[in-house]
């Protein structure tokens, strides 16, 4: 990446941005919420032990910008619940954590047939902007399905780079809270962490950034909690990107 016009965020010059997708980018995460509660709900009822459903809290805490495998196991060690982990190939149907996590994803690809997607207007502004100013950027996001999500909302060609989760899988990338997916997109746009902004709506993701000692951290606070995104590392809280305060200028 050869762009040497940088984007003040406060104080700090930033070279980079790094965008998370679901929840940033495109208002995917209800999609997932929605397949998670269908999962879990129903996993719970098959144990006919009474237990409490899924709750839009557990989704934040627990499974929120985490890959699936990490997701479902979070969530169940939440519970105290134990079962196989399995193997990546296992069907829907296996009663194992990787089973679990292939029939969240059946779920969530009916979810996204079923109802599309839809983008954040003020995020692919801010995108639009960045690119017109030669600023790299770059999507970053636990979905092995980013490319089908990113052909429905029409934004396939917006990025310089993409690290999804093929490529956590591919390279064997720790997963976020982990900063190794955010650290692998700085790379590939070509700027250090410190040059480099992570604008991301989960917990999880925002104490990637604080880990990876990212220049500037972004909560977007789409689900009213504003204050855990600031206790997980975010630097600056928004409630839509259209409100982020940035200044143009040249390095």
């Amino acid at each position: 990446m050869t762009a040497t016009n940088v984007v003040h965020i406060g104080d700090v010059a930033c070279s980079g941005f790094l965008f998370d997708m679901d929840g940033v980018v495109t208002d995917t995460a209800r999609v997932h919420e929605r397949a998670w509660t269908r999962l879990f709900d129903g996993f719970l009822a098959e144990r006919g032990r009474g237990e409490a459903p899924f709750t839009s809290d557990d989704y934040l805490r627990y499974v929120d910008g985490r890959p699936r495998v990490d997701g479902v196991r979070s969530f169940l060690a939440s519970r105290s619940i134990e079962i196989p982990h399995g193997q990546p190939a296992d069907p829907p149907t296996a009663h194992t954590v990787c089973g679990l996590a292939a029939r969240k994803d059946a779920m969530f690809l009916h979810e996204l047939d079923e109802h599309g997607v839809d983008v954040f207007p003020g995020t692919v502004a801010l995108i639009r902007a960045l690119r017109t100013a030669q600023v790299a950027v770059a999507l970053v996001t636990a979905s092995r399905n980013a490319v089908r999500v990113l052909d429905a909302a029409g934004l396939t060609d917006l990025f310089d780079a993409r690290v999804d989760g093929i490529d956590v899988d591919r390279l064997a990338l720790a997963g976020k809270p982990e900063p190794d997916t955010y650290l692998e997109a700085a790379r590939r746009v070509g700027f250090p962490a410190s040059a480099c902004v992570v604008l991301e709506d989960a917990l999880a993701g925002v104490e990637a950034g604080r880990r990876g000692a990212f220049g500037v951290v972004v909560g977007v606070d789409r689900a009213h909690h504003g204050a855990a995104l600031r206790d997980a590392g975010a630097d600056v809280v928004v409630t839509d990107l259209s409100d982020l305060e940035v200044r143009f200028g040249t390095a």
